[in-house]
């Protein structure tokens, strides 16, 4: 591999409804499995509540919502995916993590490979059963539901 090339990059790949998508594994803190979501007032409707994580009350965003999938009640089959973004740290309630795969940057397309207009997705990687859309995790919120949410946690510290 010359430097000029991209090295590979590891991913955590999860199913949603039947569908596979992944995050860098570098962001993710930990996994495990799903527990009781507390809901967050003043949080905005992307955030289902919140956990406790060690202390640290940490949102759970609706990725289904998201990636419109149907709604689905936590089970306790589910699994909760911990993550680092730029600005603070968030939980995905996933139906499954599956495991971790490396990909090469030539196997990974640009969404529009696929359909145009895809949202937080950053790549496709084609697999011999489907594909695996490359979630971004930095660009999930909006910028006016990441100010929604800060101002929804500071309410919470203030109270």
């Amino acid at each position: 591999m010359t430097g000029s090339q991209d090295p590979p990059q590891e991913y955590l790949i999860f199913r949603l409804a039947e569908v596979s998508y992944a995050i860098t594994v570098a962001s993710v803190v930990e996994i495990f499995r799903a527990v009781r979501v507390v809901p967050f007032p003043k949080a905005p409707p992307i955030v289902e509540g919140v956990i406790n994580v060690r202390g640290a009350l940490v949102p759970v965003l609706d990725i289904r919502r998201r990636f419109n999938h149907p709604p689905k009640p936590v089970s306790l089959s589910d699994h909760f995916v911990v993550a680092r973004t730029s600005r603070r740290l968030v939980a995905l309630r996933v139906d499954r993590a599956m495991g971790v795969e490396t990909f090469e940057p030539a196997a990974i397309e640009t969404p529009e490979s696929l359909a145009s207009g895809i949202g937080q997705v950053t790549g496709v990687v084609r697999l011999k059963d489907g594909v695996l859309l490359l979630h971004d995790l930095e660009g999930f919120l909006t910028e006016a539901e990441s100010k929604s949410l800060a101002e929804a946690e500071c309410a919470e510290v203030a109270a």
